[in-house]
């Protein structure tokens, strides 16, 4: 009766034998074309470290007025823009600055990048079925799949620096946009489609003069989810050598600085209040302005 209560499962030495393959496969492929994959992306690294030195080489105050027009900009709130500078002098005063800049920098290049990549994705979900399908079918294993593996293939292939969190990162903070942009298309009325059909308009013409504008609210939730979900991975990702906040909570878990662990801890939660009401509010008003809700 042993074998009720003891799994089947290969051999020792099959298993064995699959990790050495699969391990050495990895091995000879790093070896082989390493150079070429970090050639590959070496404009990537030149973009974040361009990012890196803009934020860091800006005068604090530029910074701070710059943030705050975009609060304005998004929100027409004085309100808004006033918690957004409280919020940025509260993480210069605790001696945060440099590691927020380098935060906020990587985490708007994510997102950039994220965008790019995203909503052409979310419109090629849409617009053609099967792939489509097979999209939500990796989107869904994306998200179900804990975040410390997206480091696993990552660091294998590219070790440990900015690129290997980079592209962590952006895998990671992805999904959200693509799901939002092909909802945001499927939510468009059918009466404004025929509308259009009825004026004559080509596809082309009705996806980016109809669709993407009409889904523009709800694409607008998917980057603001994007953008929570880069920062939340920017800690995880200072495991492999991604600097900024991340990093200094790392080091305060490992060390058991507590004061240095709730001070970085607040300048995340900082950085994520003033992304969030920034990206909210301009979300709410393009709903406001096109006068309708996808709740």
């Amino acid at each position: 009766m042993d074998w009720l209560f003891r799994f089947p499962q290969l051999s020792s030495e099959t298993l064995l034998i699959m990790k050495r393959a699969i391990d050495g496969g990895l091995k000879d492929l790093t070896r082989s074309y390493g150079q070429s994959i970090e050639g590959f992306f070496y404009p990537l690294l030149q973009v974040l470290i361009f990012f890196e030195r803009m934020m860091l080489n800006a005068p604090w105050p530029l910074v701070i007025i710059v943030i705050a027009a975009i609060s304005w900009f998004a929100a027409r709130s004085w309100r808004i823009v006033s918690v957004v500078m409280t919020l940025m002098v509260a993480v210069g005063l605790f001696g945060l600055w440099t590691d927020a800049m380098k935060t906020i920098s990587l985490v708007v290049t994510a997102t950039l990048f994220s965008i790019a990549l995203g909503i052409p994705l979310g419109i090629a979900m849409n617009r053609f079925e099967r792939a489509g399908r097979a999209m939500q079918t990796v989107l869904d294993v994306m998200q179900t799949m804990p975040p410390f593996v997206y480091l696993i293939p990552v660091v294998m292939l590219l070790g440990i620096g900015r690129v290997p969190g980079f592209i962590a990162v952006v895998i990671y903070a992805i999904p959200p946009i693509i799901r939002l942009t092909d909802l945001g298309i499927r939510l468009v009325d059918k009466e404004v489609l025929e509308a259009a059909d009825a004026y004559g308009c080509s596809r082309s013409q009705k996806l980016w003069k109809v669709q993407i504008p009409l889904a523009l609210p709800t694409i607008m939730a998917g980057i603001n989810q994007t953008i929570m979900m880069a920062l939340g991975m920017v800690v995880i990702a200072s495991m492999i050598g991604v600097q900024g906040l991340g990093l200094n909570v790392l080091q305060a878990i490992a060390n058991q600085y507590f004061t240095q662990g709730i001070l970085n801890g607040f300048a995340i939660v900082a950085i994520a209040i003033i992304f969030d009401r920034i990206s909210q509010a301009y979300g709410q008003r393009l709903q406001k302005h096109r006068g309708q809700r996808h709740d």
